[in-house]
């Protein structure tokens, strides 16, 4: 047996685990989903309000925006 074939068996053994445990899972299912809706609603949160766009609002066009992006990383 080579190391490769090894290795994809230890990978397909460990992935087989893991969607055998999530098929039958019944309220793991639920609780998954509202991980996901949380952390992509804290996510969208974070986003809007701590991460603003402000080049958009700053600089009409997209070369003005450059040109400001690239002035602020070339300023010593």
């Amino acid at each position: 047996m080579s190391n490769d074939s090894g290795h994809k068996s230890l990978l397909r053994r460990v992935a087989d685990l893991y969607v055998d445990g999530f098929r039958s899972m019944t309220v793991g299912r639920s609780l998954w989903l509202l991980i996901i809706i949380k952390v992509v609603i804290f996510f969208a949160i974070l986003k809007l309000f701590f991460f603003p766009d402000v080049l958009s609002v700053s600089y009409d066009n997209d070369s003005d925006r450059a040109d400001a992006v690239r002035s602020s990383l070339t300023a010593e």
